[in-house]
C-alpha cells in the first residue's frame, strides 16, 4: 500500500494547494454505518449521478449495508441458546425480509427482524464490549457521537470500531486500488457518526495525501447550530454542509444548472438489501414547501431554498423505472410538494411509491387520493403532529384538524396507508391537548394504518425562540437539542407518563402500534 500507517501528514494546506493546482479525476464516496439496511442511500447517489453526467469518475459504497451484512456473517461464538439459534437461523431470516411472503404475517416478520438483530448485536459485542449495534443504530457505553472530542478519539483509534475488520479488508483495499483523489463520507444521522470518524482515522492513516470531505444531513446541521466552531480541522479537509452538488461543482467548476436529476445506484447491490422489493430512494425537490413550522431543525439548519421541477423530476422517474425495475420508489423529501402530486396524478410513474405529504384540502378529494393511487401510491405519512387546533396553530403547521380527518378518510377509502406523526410535549401542549390527540386517534382509528409517537426535543438552533428557558439536554459540544423549561409545566417526564400509561395502553391506539413494522417502522410499512 502506498502510505501504510505513516506517522507524518500532509497538512490540510499542503492538500488544498495541491486539488487547486490539478484536476480532480478519481472520486469515491462512502455511506458509513449504521443505517437501516433497507434501500440504498439517496444522497451520494444523487451526488454521483451529478458528478457522472459532469464527467468526473465516480464510485460509491453503502459501507453501512456491507458493514452489517459483513459484521452478521462472520464467525461468532455465542454461549447462549438464543443467539446460537439465530445465527443458525440467519440465512432464513434474511431470506425472509427480502421475500414478500413474510410481509402478509406481522409474527414471523417481528421474528426475523429480532432474531437477525440478535446476530448483530453479539457480533459487536464479542468485537467490542462497549459497542451495540442495530440494525438501525449504534451505541458506544464510553463514546458520545454529540461530542467532537468522543468522534476524533473514534478516530485515533478504529480498531475499537466493530466494523475495523470491515473496514481494514474490504474499503482500505478499495481505496488503493481506485486510488481516489477524493473520499467523500455522508452522514445523515447520529448512528453513523462514530463509525464514519472510526473510518475517517483509518483512512487518514493509510493515505494522507487523500482529501477527505464529510457531509449529510447530520453535518449540515452541526454546521447550523449557534455555537459551531469546526474542530475536525486536523483530520477533515473539508466539512460541508447542504447537498453536496454545490460543493462539488464550485471545487471542480461544473455547471449544476446543466444537472438534472440523475442518479447513480449500484445495480448489484439492490438484490442485498433487507426488503422484498428493489426500494429506490428519490428527491423530487430541495428543502422544505411549507418551511414555517416553529422549532423545526431543518427551517432552523437548512442551507437550501425550496425548488422542485416537476418535469425533470417525471422525466428522471422514467429513466430510473427504466433502468432499476424498482418495486418501489420513496419520496425522501421533507413533504412531496403538492404541485408535484398533482403531477404524479395525471402522469403516473409507472411503479409504486410512498413519501411524506402536507394534509392539503386536495387529500380530502376522494377522486384526487383514487388518481394517487392509481398513479401508483401505497402509502403517505402525514405529519400531523397533535389533535387540538390550538397547539396546530401554535406551531404554525398550517393544518386544520378537520381537514386532517377528512384526508384520513378519503385516502383510507382509495386504499391508500396512512403512517401518521404525533408529537409531544411541544411548547405550546398540555396535559388536555394531550387528551385531544388520543380523541383524535380514536375517532380516526379506522383510517390510520400506521403511528409514530414521538417526544418533542428542542432544536439547539431553535433554543431562542422567545418565552423559552433552555438547558443541556446532555453532554456534548455538537448536541443537536436543548432540554428546555416547558412553559406550561408540561415536561418530559409527565409526557412519557402519559404515552406510557395512557396514550399506548388505549385499546384503539395499542391495535395501531401492534402493526408497526420493526425497527424499519415506516421503510417496511409499505408492504403490509
Amino acid at each position: 500500500m502506498r502510505c501504510k500507517f505513516i506517522e507524518s501528514r500532509i497538512t490540510k494546506l499542503d492538500r488544498t494547494s495541491y486539488y487547486t493546482s490539478y484536476p480532480v479525476m478519481n472520486i469515491l464516496l462512502i455511506y458509513p454505518p449504521v443505517a437501516k439496511p433497507s434501500e440504498p442511500p439517496a444522497g451520494i447517489a444523487r451526488l454521483a449521478g451529478f458528478l457522472r453526467e459532469g464527467g468526473v469518475g465516480v464510485k460509491t459504497l453503502d459501507a453501512s449495508l456491507h458493514g452489517q451484512l459483513y459484521l452478521m456473517n462472520a464467525e461468532s461464538v455465542s454461549n447462549d441458546t438464543w443467539t446460537t439459534r439465530a445465527s443458525g437461523r440467519l440465512q432464513k431470516n434474511q431470506a425472509a425480509l427480502r421475500n414478500i411472503d413474510t410481509y402478509r404475517s406481522i409474527a414471523r416478520y417481528t421474528q426475523a427482524v429480532t432474531e437477525t438483530e440478535r446476530v448483530l448485536w453479539a457480533s459487536g459485542r464479542q468485537f467490542s464490549a462497549d459497542s451495540t449495534v442495530s440494525l438501525a443504530d449504534y451505541h458506544n457505553e464510553k463514546l458520545l457521537p454529540a461530542r467532537s472530542s468522543d468522534l476524533l478519539i473514534s478516530a485515533e483509534d478504529p480498531q475499537r470500531n466493530p466494523f475495523y475488520n470491515y473496514y481494514s479488508r474490504r474499503i482500505i483495499p478499495l481505496i488503493e486500488k481506485e486510488s481516489p483523489d477524493i473520499v467523500g463520507l455522508s452522514v445523515n444521522y447520529l448512528s453513523q457518526a462514530l463509525c464514519a470518524f472510526a473510518l475517517a482515522g483509518l483512512i487518514r492513516r493509510f493515505f494522507p495525501d487523500v482529501r477527505l470531505v464529510l457531509g449529510g444531513g447530520l453535518v449540515t446541521t452541526w454546521k447550523g447550530l449557534p455555537d459551531w466552531k469546526n474542530p475536525f480541522e486536523s483530520l477533515i479537509d473539508d466539512v460541508v454542509a447542504g447537498n453536496g452538488e454545490r460543493f462539488f461543482g464550485d471545487i471542480l467548476d461544473l455547471n449544476r444548472n446543466k444537472i438534472g436529476y440523475s442518479y447513480g445506484y449500484i445495480q448489484e447491490d439492490l438484490p442485498e438489501y433487507l426488503s422484498p422489493a428493489r426500494i429506490i430512494p428519490f428527491a423530487a425537490s430541495s428543502a422544505c414547501c411549507w418551511n414555517r413550522c416553529s422549532f423545526c431543525q431543518e427551517r432552523a439548519t437548512s442551507t437550501e431554498s425550496f425548488s422542485c421541477r416537476t418535469g425533470p423530476a417525471l422525466k428522471s422517474l422514467s429513466a430510473i423505472a427504466d433502468e432499476y425495475s424498482p418495486g418501489l420508489v420513496h419520496f425522501v423529501d421533507s413533504t412531496v410538494p403538492p404541485v408535484f402530486l398533482r403531477k404524479l396524478a395525471v402522469n403516473p410513474p409507472g411503479m409504486p411509491w410512498y413519501g411524506f405529504a402536507r394534509v392539503t384540502k386536495e387529500l380530502t378529494d376522494r377522486d384526487f387520493c383514487r388518481a394517487l393511487r392509481f398513479s401508483g401510491c401505497r402509502m403517505l405519512k402525514l405529519g400531523i403532529e397533535s389533535g387540538d387546533q390550538r397547539v396546530l396553530d401554535k406551531l404554525d403547521k398550517g393544518i386544520d384538524i378537520g381537514l386532517a380527518a377528512q384526508a384520513l378518510k378519503a385516502l383510507k377509502g382509495s386504499h391508500i396507508a396512512t403512517y401518521v406523526y404525533l408529537l409531544f410535549g411541544t411548547p405550546p401542549e398540555d396535559y388536555e391537548s394531550a387528551l385531544r390527540t388520543l380523541d383524535f386517534v380514536r375517532k380516526n382509528r379506522a383510517s390510520i394504518d400506521f403511528i409514530n409517537a414521538a417526544i418533542f426535543n428542542l432544536p439547539a438552533a431553535c433554543a431562542c425562540e422567545p418565552g423559552i428557558v433552555v438547558r443541556d439536554f446532555y453532554e456534548g459540544d455538537l448536541s443537536l437539542y436543548r432540554d428546555f423549561v416547558h412553559p406550561g409545566g408540561w415536561d418530559r417526564k409527565k409526557t412519557r407518563m402519559f404515552l406510557d400509561r395512557e396514550f399506548k395502553r388505549d385499546a384503539s391506539v395499542s391495535a395501531i402500534l401492534r402493526k408497526t413494522p420493526k425497527v424499519f417502522t415506516s421503510n417496511h410499512a409499505p408492504f403490509f
